[in-house]
C-alpha cells in the first residue's frame, strides 16, 4: 500500500527546556508542532492541578500506561500498513488491550485508506516548525493527513482542537514542501472499550483551524524565539 510518492527528509530531533525541536535543512533549531501547541495551551495548569491531586506516583502510572498502549497501537498499525507481520505487544493486560484496540482500528478504520504515501514522515518549514505525521495518504479520494489516537474514552470534537491544529500544521508544511494541495485532516480514535470514531475536517473547518495554528505559531516565535 506504500507508494513512496514523496521523498521525505530525515530530521534530527533534540530536546530543550521548551520541548522537542528539530534541525531544519538550514541548520536552524525549529520547534515541533506539539511543542508550539503545548507552550501556547492553558492545559499545563490543569495537568499540574491533576498531578497535585492524585500524586506523582499515580500520575506517572497513568501517563506511562497511556504512552505504552499508544506506542504499541501506533507501531502495530504502521506494521500492518507496511505489510509487516510482527508481534509488538507485551504479554500482559496492557499488551492484550493494545492488541484488541489495534485490531478494531484495522477492521473499522484502515479500510478507508486507499493509498499511503508515508508513515511517521518528517515535515518541516525552515525557520518555522517541523513535526512527524503518523500517516499521509488518501481517504475518500482526497490526499489527507491521518492521525491515529488512543484514548481512555472517546473524546468530544470540541475537546480535540489541538489534534486538528496539528494536522493542519502538517498539511501546510507538506503543501509547501511538495506543492500539494492537502486540505483534509482525519483523526482515527479508538478507546479502551473498543469504541472507534472518525473525526474529519476539510474545506471551511480546515481553513479555520489553519488560521488558528498560524496565530499560535506566530505568538510562540514572538514569545520564545525572537532574540
Amino acid at each position: 500500500m506504500i507508494t513512496n510518492k514523496y521523498q521525505y527528509p530525515e530530521l534530527q530531533r533534540i530536546d530543550n527546556s521548551l520541548g522537542r525541536f528539530y534541525i531544519d535543512s538550514d541548520n536552524n533549531e525549529v520547534p515541533s508542532v506539539t511543542t508550539v501547541l503545548d507552550n501556547m495551551s492553558d492545559k499545563k495548569a490543569s495537568l499540574k492541578e491533576w498531578r497535585n491531586r492524585v500524586g506523582d506516583i499515580e500520575a506517572d502510572r497513568v501517563m506511562n500506561e497511556a504512552t505504552d498502549i499508544g506506542s504499541m497501537v501506533h507501531l502495530s498499525l504502521e506494521n500492518h500498513l507496511n505489510g509487516i507481520d510482527k508481534n509488538v505487544f507485551t504479554n500482559d493486560s496492557l499488551g492484550n488491550m493494545a492488541k484488541r484496540m489495534s485490531q478494531k482500528l484495522i477492521d473499522d478504520a484502515l479500510q478507508d485508506i486507499s493509498e499511503v504515501h508515508g508513515l511517521e514522515v518528517h515535515l518541516v518549514l525552515n525557520k518555522l516548525y517541523a513535526g512527524t505525521a503518523d500517516c499521509v495518504g488518501v481517504i475518500d479520494g482526497k490526499d489527507t493527513i491521518i492521525d491515529f489516537k488512543t484514548s481512555k474514552r472517546i473524546k468530544k470534537k470540541e475537546w480535540i482542537e489541538d489534534y486538528f491544529l496539528q494536522g493542519c500544521a502538517y498539511a501546510n508544511a507538506h503543501n509547501i514542501m511538495f506543492n500539494t494541495d492537502i486540505s483534509q485532516v482525519v483523526i482515527l480514535m479508538i478507546d479502551r472499550d473498543l469504541i472507534f470514531k472518525k473525526f474529519l475536517i476539510k474545506d471551511y473547518e480546515f481553513k479555520h483551524y489553519t488560521n488558528i495554528w498560524k496565530k499560535k505559531l506566530l505568538k510562540f516565535h514572538n514569545n520564545f524565539m525572537v532574540k
